[in-house]
Order: C-alpha cells, then structure tokens, then sequence
C-alpha cells in the first residue's frame, strides 16, 4: 500500500503556491518600496518620465521633511559662511538657505500621542467589556451587542458635522485629548467583539478554581483570565491602532496646528515650484515605521490570534 496521503501537496501543487505568494508579496510591497526609493530621489529624479529606477541617491528629500527653508539672491549665498553641516550645504546647492525646522516632528509626535492613546483606552475598556459580556448575565445583552456592533457599520464621516458642532461646543477641537476620545469611540466596538470571542474561548472552571482559592473576581481576571487573553489583546490593539494612525477625515475636520496628526500635514508639503515628492516620500516612509515594528512586535500574537479557537477538541 502506497504511503501517499491525499492531504500532503504533491511538489508541482508546492511550486504552483510557492510562486503565487512570491508574486503576490512583489506586487504587495513594490508600491512601499517605491515610496522609500523615491524619498532618496532628487526632485528632477521624482518626476522624471519615464520613471528612474537608477539614480544618484540623495537625502534631500528627508532635509526638506525636516527644515523650511528659503531663497536668496546669488550675491547674498556668496557672502555667507561656508555651511557647517551636510544638511546645510544640500540646501546651499538649491540656492536656499535653512530658515527653521519644519512642523513635521510636531505632527508625527502629535500622531503618536494620539494613536497610541487611543489604542491603549480601547482595548482597556474594550477588555473590560468584553470580560462583563462573556461572563455574566447582562440584561438585554444580545441587543446591546448588536448596537455596538452597528456603530462599526456606519460610516464614521456620516457623523462628522455633529461631531465638529459637539467637538465646537465642548472645546475639544484640535486637541489630544479630542481625538483619542473620538478614535476611542469609533474603536471600541471592534475592540469588545474581537475580544469577547477571544474570552468566550477561555474555559470558566479556570476562574471558578481561582474563586475557591479566595482569589477576588478581579484577581482572577487580572491573574488568569487576562494572560489567557493576550492573544487577543495583542491582535485587538493592532487593529485598533492602523485605524487611529492611517485616519484622515476626522483629522483634516477637527484638527489644524497643536492636535494635526501627519495624515492631513504630509500631503501639505509644499516644496519650490511645487510638491515636493521625494519630502512626501520621506514623510510617508517615516510615518510606516511605528506600526511596523508595532506589528513585527507582536507578530506571533496576531498569527495565534488569526488561528485562535479555530480548531476545537
């Protein structure tokens, strides 16, 4: 008898699947390495048609991200001082000199802030909850499940209006505190669903045996039931923070200076004679960063979160 197994893939099926995930990661990242190889890129380079794959790179682009910068007559570049940094004199070759820095680290820290913060009130009270949702017995329960769940299913911009008039009123406008209750609201009812299915796989007899070991109900939350949930809360709050970090509506409606994430500001980038790509490229390039390695962070847990309860003994 043939030792075969009709589950194993043969070596042409491996091949064939092999191939189709190699092209499709291609085609997935080309648009992100095309950012970060146009951050690197003159101005000229940037907007060259047909496009340049080959140039000289440059780090003028992440030089105007950060500085604003001016334009001076020939005569007045000549009588200056020779630049004292590389920055300086990539400026100087444009016939520009560096009036001040740019208000990008503002918009980015106010994005941290802010998504983060967010993230952090979500899952907090989404945890919370979820765990009051799976384990007792909440009057009307199923109905308020599912008017949560329809706040999701809205289009959060359908309520922009009475938000800004609510945001007017109050004095919440163009403020952290504003924006991390906003994207608290609008996450909350994705953080209790992902996170109550989460819960309802955790067996109850762990926290009845906890309970008779004179452990109080929030002891055994805290001490059994949250590190069985981990999984979950990790794979909840990178979820919770791509929303809040990529959200541009709300930011461009209720924010202008001191709350502006880096959405609404990197497309303001205006560099001589017009946009200035390679800084867009740059802006964008650093504005990945923190919720890659967020994510490359608790990357088993949202591999085991995908997974989590799928396969039942």
């Amino acid at each position: 008898m043939s030792g075969y197994s009709i589950t194993d893939p043969t070596r042409r099926q491996k091949w064939i699947a092999g191939t189709l995930v190699v092209l499709y990661a291609l085609i997935t990242i080309m648009p992100l390495l095309w950012i970060f190889m146009t951050g690197f890129k003159s101005p000229v380079d940037a907007i060259a048609y047909p496009p340049k794959v080959t140039f000289q790179p440059t780090l003028e682009g992440y030089v105007n991200l950060f500085t604003t910068r001016t334009r001076v007559a020939p005569e007045q570049l000549a009588a200056l001082p020779p630049p004292e940094t590389w920055y300086e004199a990539i400026v100087r070759n444009r016939n520009m000199v560096i009036a001040g820095p740019s208000r990008y680290g503002q918009r980015f820290l106010n994005s941290v802030i802010i998504g983060f913060g967010s993230t952090f009130l979500s899952v907090f009270l989404g945890t919370l909850a979820a765990y009051a949702f799976s384990r007792f017995r909440v009057p009307l329960k199923d109905d308020l499940l599912f008017f949560i769940l329809s706040t999701r299913m809205m289009p959060p911009i359908a309520v922009a209006i009475p938000i800004f008039l609510m945001f007017r009123t109050l004095g919440l406008s163009d403020t952290h505190l504003g924006m991390i209750l906003l994207y608290t609201a609008v996450n909350i009812s994705l953080a209790v669903w992902l996170l109550k299915g989460f819960i309802d796989e955790i067996p109850r007899e762990y926290e009845e045996a906890a309970l008779i070991d004179g452990y109080t109900r929030f002891q055994a939350f805290y001490k059994v039931v949250l590190p069985q949930a981990a999984t979950g809360i990790a794979s909840t709050a990178i979820f919770c923070l791509v929303f809040a970090w990529n959200e541009y509506a709300f930011a461009v409606l209720l924010t202008s200076g001191n709350a502006q994430t880096a959405p609404p500001f990197i497309p303001t980038i205006i560099g001589v004679g017009g946009q200035d790509w390679p800084a867009v490229a740059a802006g964008a390039t650093i504005f990945l960063l923190p919720v890659m390695i967020f994510t490359i962070l608790l990357r088993k847990h949202l591999l085991r979160g995908i997974t989590f309860g799928a396969v039942r003994k």
